[in-house]
């Protein structure tokens, strides 16, 4: 297929679906977007403008049509303390900086790294996702009029029932009208998206974030851009492969990181806060019929539209509601079936799992719980491989040759139990260490094989190694050292 043909495929292969998904996702985005940005401590505009430009740009640069993105909760979190110490501006300039590490980041081709990220890595990274988005909701909760529980537990119902009679309109939609309606008709007095902050009533206009331009001030928003861009491309990415095993179909993971980045770098100049790829909204869309870029492009405008035309109505809009949704959100989001699972699963992948969610919860920082679940995901395994390890030995018939057989792979993790697999002290004229069924990975696996040399050499046997593979002997040829001149002298630490 040529790419004029791919393109308009992505594009058009699929015109009513994406454009009536679209409509749908666009629906559900405005309760999401205002709860979003309430989140970060900003006015509604600025999530409602990101999930407008973010949508719009995604969907022309991303690498997974079908795939919707916009102002997140994931990285919403990490921007509460820079607005509430910094201010908006610093927000703005946060966004723009993210975006440029992430375009970096697709362009140094560090999609491909999502293959480090194991299943419980992933399924850790949800748990604490949900988590966090209903801890968001505490402040909502507490003080406030006996009323609002009233209203988000009506709220609730609204979400998860309403489906049961149609599915022609969101629930989440559904619920906010209702309980809209019956705040205003019994005038009760409950908090309002008025309350917090104004609605756009243009369209985003292009400004400079009005910051000083310091090593100060670099200093102060890199680690919330660098948190904001490896948390992002993760969602982003993570949401990517869901939405590849939906549809049956392939995606560019580092076009996707540069879409992300050219996203963010653009709204932070138009107003907006960061965003990135949704798990709950692409599924919804790919549920609704949504295939090509179309969707979220659609998704994008029509949002828009909507809040330009109908801000008043948003305005009025009872927070209980929202809070109902995000409940719902957070809901889920959670993996339940990972509960039961810790039962079933091996023990030290759901150790992995509880770290990654612990880790999450306790910095509220969704990078670093990741990063610590991909490193003892990597210390597991290797563990785990260390294991599949042995040396068999024989003695010939003359008592003058020892054949130590050697299977499995040799490195760090394993070379120490390569080392002490060997009687030095044996009197024999020769040895032979056959590595026909193993497999030298890495400088620690060909250290080993030096010494095991030198010190059979130092007794005074004969050293003879068969059965070396392609790769290995490579490696063994570029690093091994035991038939270099002063070889001896450095096993004896000289």
């Amino acid at each position: 297929m040529t790419s004029f043909e791919t393109l308009r495929q992505e594009w058009f292969g699929n015109v009513r679906g994406d454009l009536l998904a679209g409509i749908v996702v666009a629906l559900a985005l405005i309760p999401e977007a205002i709860a979003f940005s309430i989140i970060a401590g900003v006015d509604p505009k600025i999530g409602l403008y990101a999930s407008f430009t973010i949508a719009v740009l995604t969907s022309i640069f991303g690498g997974r049509p079908g795939m919707i993105s916009a102002a997140t909760a994931a990285t919403a979190v990490l921007m509460i303390t820079l607005v509430r110490d910094h201010g908006l501006e610093y927000l703005l300039a946060a966004t723009v900086l993210a975006g440029l590490l992430q375009i970096a980041a697709g362009f140094l081709r560090l999609g491909n790294a999502m293959q480090f990220v194991s299943k419980s890595v992933m399924t850790g990274f949800v748990n604490a996702l949900a988590i966090l988005i209903f801890m968001a909701q505490i402040p909502e909760l507490v003080g406030v009029p006996s009323m609002t529980y009233v209203m988000v537990a009506a709220g609730l119902a609204i979400i998860y029932l309403f489906p049961r009679i149609t599915t022609a309109i969101p629930s989440p939609l559904v619920a906010i009208v209702v309980l809209t309606a019956v705040s205003l008709g019994f005038g009760m007095d409950l908090r309002i998206v008025g309350d917090m902050g104004a609605l756009p009533d243009t369209l985003p206009v292009f400004l400079i974030p009005n910051i000083p331009l310091t090593l100060e001030t670099l200093m102060i928003i890199l680690p919330y851009s660098a948190a904001v861009a490896v948390v992002g491309l993760l969602e982003s990415l993570m949401t990517a492969q869901i939405v590849d095993e939906l549809t049956d179909t392939g995606s560019d993971k580092n076009r996707e990181c540069v879409g992300q980045g050219v996203a963010n770098t653009v709204t932070g100049f138009f107003g907006g806060m960061a965003g990135c790829a949704m798990i709950g909204q692409s599924v919804i869309n790919v549920k609704s019929g949504g295939r090509g870029r179309l969707s979220c492009f659609a998704a994008g405008v029509f949002l828009l539209f909507l809040i330009v035309v109908l801000g008043d109505w948003v305005r009025i809009i009872p927070m209980a509601a929202l809070v109902a949704i995000m409940i719902m959100v957070s809901i889920g989001t959670f993996s339940w079936g990972s509960i039961k699972n810790l039962r079933d699963h091996p023990r030290r992948s759901s150790i992995v799992m509880l770290a990654t969610v612990v880790t999450v919860v306790w910095t509220h920082n969704l990078a670093i719980g990741v990063i610590i679940g991909v490193m003892l995901s990597g210390v597991f395994f290797a563990s785990k491989v260390a294991q599949l390890f042995r040396v068999a030995s024989s003695l010939s018939p003359d008592g003058l040759t020892r054949t130590y057989t050697v299977e499995g792979q040799i490195f760090f993790a394993s070379s120490e139990r390569f080392g002490t697999s060997f009687d030095f002290k044996e009197s024999v004229d020769r040895v032979v260490i056959d590595v026909t069924g193993a497999h030298i990975w890495d400088l620690s696996g060909v250290a080993a094989l030096d010494r095991a040399i030198l010190k059979f050499r130092r007794e005074g046997a004969e050293v003879e190694i068969l059965g070396l593979n392609e790769a290995s002997a490579t490696i063994v040829d570029k690093l091994a050292i035991h038939d270099k001149p002063g070889a001896m002298d450095s096993l004896t630490g000289h």
